[in-house]
């Protein structure tokens, strides 16, 4: 597939939006992750998206304009892993998580959560 504009606009970019209330008053930021300083502000949700689209097609036509090359959106991972530990730290973390009455895996997740102290 030819990757021009139409083909970039189709892909599902990771968009952040956050509510801002500082000197300036109270809107709405939003960027694209991968498109860096492709972002915008507006007062409603909508107008923001609306906003921030308009910015992605113009950022867009500019790097196949000069040939710049364009980021892909990332890929989730599987949300799994292989994972290889001491078996003295296996044992303690199955004692761990059968104390807290949780699984192993339910066990490992809160404590790379960082809400463990």
């Amino acid at each position: 597939m030819e990757k021009n504009l139409e083909y970039y606009l189709r892909l599902d970019y990771t968009m952040i939006i956050k509510h801002v209330s500082d000197e300036s008053g109270t809107y709405y930021h939003g960027k694209f992750v991968e498109l860096e300083g492709c972002q915008s502000t507006a007062d409603t949700i909508d107008e923001l998206v609306q906003n921030l689209n308009e910015v992605k097609k113009d950022h867009i036509e500019i790097k196949l304009e000069y040939g710049d090359p364009i980021p892909e959106p990332r890929e989730l991972p599987s949300g799994n892993i292989m994972l290889r530990m001491p078996r003295t730290l296996h044992r303690d973390l199955i004692d761990n998580a059968e104390r807290e009455g949780v699984s192993l895996n339910q066990y490992i997740l809160y404590k790379l959560s960082g809400k463990a102290k």
